[in-house]
């Protein structure tokens, strides 16, 4: 499957938002990237700005152009407010939470985490990152693979606590989904309603 794999730096400074993480790139060069990253831009459009918060929250969340129109289809389909529901759903997916659950310290690494088969939803071995994690299903890491050293580590900084739509047990390292999450659960900086603008065009 392909994925976004060149410098994250230039994407974060693009948005000028930490959104692989803590990044001092953004702090050293506080200006976009590129030949005429300092100099005087043009007054974006409408439609510029939306389309940037359709790719800000693509690679926040390190989906691909056709997931995340699915995705958006998806949330249409449904009853209530499109944009929260695009936001919980992207939230549900297993390597979202298994990064919420502080099992892995990044998005990417709770990717390459489900992908290597160290993650178990409900007992089962789940190797499928988009996999849509549900209330009440219990996500947690492999027996065998709890003794790794990337899980330990990152679990030492667990913060957890902060999500009230998830628990999480640390004696048996598992976490499990309380409810959907709220909006004002979900702490990305992204402008939601842009997105719904964007492809009701």
């Amino acid at each position: 499957m392909a994925r976004y794999r060149g410098p994250k730096a230039k994407i974060a400074r693009r948005f000028n938002e930490p959104i692989f993480g803590h990044s001092k790139a953004l702090q050293k060069k506080a200006y976009p990237p590129g030949q005429h990253g300092r100099g005087r831009r043009r007054k974006q459009s409408e439609y510029a700005i939306q389309l940037m918060e359709k790719q800000k929250a693509k690679y926040t969340y390190g989906v691909l152009e056709k997931q995340f129109a699915n995705l958006f289809d998806k949330a249409s389909s449904k009853s209530g407010v499109t944009g929260e529901i695009l936001l919980q759903l992207l939230e549900a997916r297993l390597d979202n939470v298994v990064y919420r659950l502080g099992i892995a310290p990044t998005r990417r690494a709770a990717r390459q985490l489900v992908s290597h088969k160290h993650i178990v939803v409900n007992g089962e071995i789940v190797n499928v990152p988009s996999f849509h994690v549900q209330p009440g299903d219990v996500v947690g890491v492999r027996e065998k693979s709890k003794s790794l050293e990337a899980i330990s580590d990152s679990l030492a900084g667990n913060s957890v606590q902060k999500y009230p739509w998830l628990e999480w047990n640390k004696s048996d390292m598992t976490g499990n989904m309380v409810n959907v999450p709220l909006r004002e659960d979900i702490p990305e900086n992204i402008k939601e309603q842009l997105i719904v603008e964007l492809y009701s065009k």
